[in-house]
């Protein structure tokens, strides 16, 4: 007896349903019907016990030829709409009243025995060696049958003989539904036959919902290497008790599980011609925490969270909304709905058209689905009505997530109703109600990031949301994320042992995970990392040959000014801009058959004006068939550029955008996108191919920006991402984080609060009946802000006005050179100001712990309520003196080319996510001072050790200022073209002229230029193309 071939696995498959409910006889293949692509005997059967009045019907109409005509009504009607319809909608017999059941799916509640019994009387028949052709004697390993029709078809090969990839092939060439030259195969036509094909191994599970010949896309079907819902690779775990893949029939095939994915899971999509253009069966995991949820929910009530770290490629847009579905659906034991209404909050001002459309497509019901758009301020009412009526599903925006959650708390605390929150991996940037509550959890850098255009996650809104902790006993909260912050472990996560503290060895983790590495390995995202090139830019800076000020200035603030100066430099931007408008059209535009695209991410805003204007110069100078894009929010303030403030829609960065920058990208018209804090994140464009980075991108908000490249598209198998900016270990790591499972280091210590409790009161600024007075105004729902403002203005004034008073005596002390007086004036000072970092910190903190810890103390939210009004009002803080760089001049400047970087994910460790730690234990420091020209100096150390004086900017920029006196070269410009004025001697003999006059301040370099015509022309170019001459002389001349 062979125990490895394929008739051993087909016994076992089916001899296991068959012990599981499945109907199963050797010889029923006999009975089965090609040409109607039916098993008769059970379409007649269900009919008979399901139906028995439309039968007696039936019989009495046509006699003997009610089976036939059964039989021949059912078949035409799968051929009119699909086999999903009938077997969810039934079809019409000529002479029955209403339409006939062709399934039975469980109810919501299983209190209608009719309807139970119907379901027991369900049909489910596994078929093996199915001769499903009248072309040829081919025969399908197995199908599966629900009442007589076929839902799914199965090619098995064990692997001791054969290999998954011999299934898939089996179905490509062998398997099509539309032979040449030959009558349609009904079993595999796509819509009217079966609903599923299944390519199964002992090993490994794949599928497809459409049959296409040579072209049949299969996907992955697989719990992944560790098990569902846990991190790992492709594939399967081994199977101690049998066949990796026994999961397949046991779990997915068991009898109500797969009447559930029929009657529930799978969607019909439509094209607009009501056409169905896909049939959607969920991916394993899908599939795994829908149901882990449900089951989770039942077993614990509602009102806990719910963490699922979902990779991007994962499908979570139909993820979320099978889980609204569900959730909306869902009936606890007693039969009575666990939740009134389910809210779904999605990731685009807009509302996401793509996760509304499945939502109503999972429905199916029309009128269930309630989407708040907020016109005219209307948000309140139309929430108010959504959720107090009979809407199964909201769907509102970040924006409108606000109002949402507080019509929700107030549902629960009064009427006793319960919610769930399902929050998609979102980032937009935020206005009004949701910015106010952002910047008690935000931290410093990511509130700088917020002023400049910045989007913030669904993570920060709901930990700002999530204030009112007591109401939220009725709310449920389900986030999905592919890149968990530290903060969002903490406060979704679950600990392995519920009876334990958080801590080393019992740490939150997440309830159900699909690891960017499966992503990867099973082909859903790109590894953006594949191809990643990094560069240098160095530089050296002067003073352009006059006295630099020898006042002291501020390290840090001359530091960051440098840098920003140099980075907004014309030079800089004008040679990245030629390496990537290069690099793209040599590398990355011929991609996709022409047709792929680009995105420049920048440091700024500025510098986003700034590289759009010198993208559109040079690809104009060179004649390319570009067109570039600039996205940005907001207005741009560059006197150099302009008196007027630049945006989006200014003519001179856009000019011929006609629509939204995300649907003009779409488009074939613009190749490169250019951004600054804009479209790093929730930016879906397959076609994105390369990516050009001049910005710091630390942690998760690196994974993000470059995650926007990982989409796939046919024929997109490489992309390509330049740096000029970070390092590539840096950038590996902050994969390597979210690679596998996002992990924490250590739990967040509780007792922060208490200690950060005890410094804020020692200062000594307030008393306790000061902060009872303000929480008496904030918990009065009568109060009104003139309330408030009597309560907490006396403390803040007090506060001010010490702080103005030693900032006055400082003055004072350092014009009598009194070192005493001014440094006890300072100790004032720097008190003051870290009582307010303090506080900040306080409110930051114990927003975050107190949904994780039971402080059991009213003392703690007391503070916090009082922290929160008064950090608003103390408008004090370091003076900042302005650094004068208008004597800076850069001289030298190169890009190296460091190479393509080896970045590769897979390893034996990953990073961890670091807990809140330290808060609150910092000190003001007076800030060191430094000569400008000290600073330079230290500044060309860091940055100039790679440039040497073939990288020159400077002697150029020196002569360019000489020669743009010239009134000879003015009347030239103004009356020639650029290339005529190029080519004038008068402009050789000028640039030698201004050499010569320049030799006192850059005596080695104007030497070296004397004596070297490659050199004199090599300024000329600089001066021509970088530093516009022709034009400036041209502009003289009209003044």
């Amino acid at each position: 007896m062979s125990l490895y071939n394929e008739i051993e696995f087909e016994n076992d498959i089916c001899n296991d349903l068959a012990a599981h409910g499945w109907l199963y006889a050797e010889k029923d293949a006999a009975d089965y019907d090609c040409q109607l692509a039916l098993f008769p005997p059970d379409v007649v059967a269900w009919v008979k016990e399901s139906e028995p009045d439309a039968w007696e019907a039936l019989s009495k109409n046509h006699g003997a030829s009610a089976e036939a005509t059964l039989l021949d009504r059912l078949r035409h009607s799968i051929d009119k709409s699909s086999t999903l319809n009938v077997l969810r909608n039934g079809f019409d017999v000529l002479g029955l009243k209403r339409s006939l059941r062709m399934a039975q799916f469980r109810p919501a509640m299983g209190t209608n025995a009719d309807i139970m019994k119907r379901y027991e009387a369900n049909r489910l028949r596994v078929i093996r060696q199915v001769r499903y052709s009248e072309n040829n004697e081919n025969s399908i390993d197995l199908v599966l049958f629900v009442n007589g029709i076929p839902v799914a078809t199965v090619e098995l090969k064990t692997d001791f003989t054969q290999g998954i990839d011999d299934a898939v092939d089996q179905y490509r060439y062998d398997r099509d539904p539309n032979p040449k030259g030959k009558a349609k195969e009904p079993l595999l036509s796509f819509a009217t036959g079966a609903l599923v094909h299944f390519a199964v191994s002992s090993s490994e599970v794949r599928m497809t919902t459409k049959l296409a010949g040579k072209k049949t896309t299969f996907l992955p079907f697989n719990q992944g290497s560790n098990g569902p819902g846990q991190t790992g690779a492709k594939g399967n775990p081994p199977n101690p008790d049998g066949y990796m893949t026994a999961y397949l029939w046991e779990q997915v095939w068991q009898r109500d599980g797969w009447l559930d994915i029929l009657g529930r899971y799978m969607v019909a999509e439509r094209d607009q011609k009501k056409q169905i253009k896909a049939l959607i069966f969920p991916r394993y995991h899908q599939l795994d925490v829908t149901r882990k949820l449900l089951s989770a929910v039942l077993d614990e009530g509602p009102g806990r969270k719910y963490l699922i770290q979902h990779s991007a490629g994962s499908g979570k847009t139909k993820s979320i909304a099978w889980a609204a579905h569900f959730l909306g659906d869902l009936h606890d034991a007693s039969d009575s709905k666990v939740f009134d209404s389910v809210i779904v909050v999605s990731d685009r001002t807009v509302i996401d058209s793509q996760l509304q459309d499945a939502l109503e497509a999972f429905e199916r019901t029309k009128g269930v689905v309630a989407t708040i758009k907020g016109g005219s301020g209307s948000k309140s009412g139309e929430l108010a009505e959504a959720l107090s009526g009979d809407k199964k599903v909201v769907v509102c925006t970040i924006q409108t997530f606000p109002f949402a959650l507080e019509t929700v708390r107030e549902l629960a605390a009064t009427e006793g109703k319960r919610f769930a929150v399902i929050a998609d991996e979102a980032h937009s940037s935020q206005t009004g109600q949701a910015a106010a509550k952002l910047k008690q959890v935000l931290s410093p850098e990511e509130q700088a990031d917020l002023a400049d255009g910045g989007e913030i996650s669904t993570e920060d809104i709901l930990a700002a949301q999530m204030q009112a902790r007591a109401a939220d006993t009725g709310v449920t909260y389900v986030a999905f994320t592919a890149t968990p912050k530290a903060k969002t472990l903490e406060t979704f996560g679950r600990v392995p042992d519920p009876s334990k503290p958080n801590g080393a060895g019992n740490l939150p983790a997440p309830f159900h995970v699909y690891s960017m590495q499966q992503a990867i390995e099973e082909g859903f995202i790109l590894d953006v990392l594949q191809n990643f090139t990094s560069y240098k830019v160095a530089f050296r800076l002067a003073n352009q040959g006059k006295e630099i000020s020898d006042k002291e200035v501020g390290h840090g603030e001359a530091m960051k000014g440098l840098m920003r100066w140099v980075r907004l430099h014309p030079y800089n931007i004008a040679q990245k801009v030629q390496i990537v408008v290069e690099h793209f059209r040599e590398t990355v535009a011929p991609l996709l058959d022409g047709k792929a695209k680009a995105m420049v991410v920048t440091g700024s805003r500025n510098e986003a004006v700034r590289w759009q204007l010198a993208t559109q110069k040079y690809i104009e100078k060179s004649g390319y068939e570009i067109r570039s894009l600039v996205a940005f929010s907001g207005e741009v303030s560059d006197k150099e550029l302009g008196p007027e403030p630049f945006k989006e829609s200014s003519v001179e960065l856009n000019p011929s955008l006609k629509s939204s920058i995300r649907e003009a990208f779409k488009g074939d018209e613009y190749q490169l996108l250019l951004v600054a804090n804009k479209f790093q994140t929730g930016f879906d464009q397959p076609l994105l191919c390369g990516m050009y980075v001049d910005k710091k991108l630390a942690g998760i908000q690196a994974v993000q920006t470059l995650s926007r490249l990982n989409r796939c598209h046919p024929g997109k198998d490489k992309t390509f991402v330049l740096d000029f900016v970070n390092e590539s270990a840096d950038v590996l790591d902050a994969f390597k984080t979210y690679y596998t499972t996002a992990t924490l280091e250590d739990s967040t210590d509780p007792n922060l609060i208490l200690d950060l409790r005890v410094k804020l009161d020692e200062f000594g600024f307030y008393d306790e009946h000061e902060i009872d007075r303000v929480v008496a105004v904030e918990l009065d729902p009568n109060s009104k802000q003139k309330q408030l403002d009597a309560a907490i203005k006396p403390v803040a004034e007090r506060l001010l006005k010490r702080f103005s008073s030693a900032k006055a005596a400082l003055k004072q002390a350092e014009q009598d050179e009194d070192k005493k007086a001014a440094e006890s004036a300072k100790d004032e000072m720097k008190s003051l100001i870290l009582f307010r970092s303090d506080a900040s910190t306080y409110l930051r903190a114990y927003t975050f712990l107190s949904q994780i810890f039971d402080y059991g103390n009213t003392d703690f939210e007391k503070r916090a309520i009082f922290f929160k009004y008064l950090v608003r009002l103390l408008k004090f803080g370091r003076e900042r003196e302005g650094v004068d760089l208008s004597q800076v001049v850069l001289t030298h400047h190169s890009i190296r080319d460091r190479g393509e970087q080896k970045m590769g994910l897979p390893g034996e460790e990953y990073p961890t996510l670091k807990p809140l730690d330290g808060a609150g234990t910092g000190q003001v420091r007076d800030e060191k001072k430094e000569y400008l020209s000290e600073i330079i100096s230290k500044l060309n150390d860091l940055y100039g050790a790679d440039v040497t004086d073939g990288d020159l900017l400077s002697h150029a920029t020196t002569l360019n200022e000489k020669v743009l006196e010239s009134k000879t070269l003015q009347q030239q410009a103004a009356s020639n073209t650029k290339e005529q004025f190029a080519a004038s001697p008068d402009l050789g003999r000028e640039i030698t002229d201004a050499i010569i006059d320049a030799m006192d301040i850059q005596e080695d370099l104007s030497a070296r230029a004397l004596n070297s015509e490659k050199i004199r022309e090599g300024l000329k170019a600089i001066m021509l193309n970088q530093l516009n001459l022709y034009e400036q002389l041209r502009s003289r001349a009209a003044q």
